[in-house]
């Protein structure tokens, strides 16, 4: 092989090796872009979720639906005269 060949295809890797480089660089921001962005909306989320099981809590408390049970509805709990117990 002439030294002209050689020359020109260890210029040609050259090249190619930093276009390579290139595209790799381009490449890692556009994903770390990305992965920011999935970040945002997970911590987002995390804290919606937090909320909601805040709020769920909230609801499902026994002395507010003791509450609502004897306000809204009328419930009472029973006398001793009032409970019958049913045998089979």
């Amino acid at each position: 092989m002439s030294l002209r060949v050689l020359l020109a295809l260890l210029i040609a890797a050259n090249i190619a090796t930093a276009v390579a480089a290139v595209y790799a660089q381009h490449r890692h921001r556009q994903l770390f872009y990305e992965l920011t962005k999935l970040e945002k909306a997970r911590d987002a989320l995390n804290i919606e979720f937090g909320r909601l099981q805040l709020e769920q809590a909230t609801w499902a408390e026994s002395n507010r639906i003791d509450q609502i049970a004897r306000n809204k509805l009328g419930m009472k709990f029973p006398e001793a005269g009032e409970i019958v117990v049913v045998r089979p």
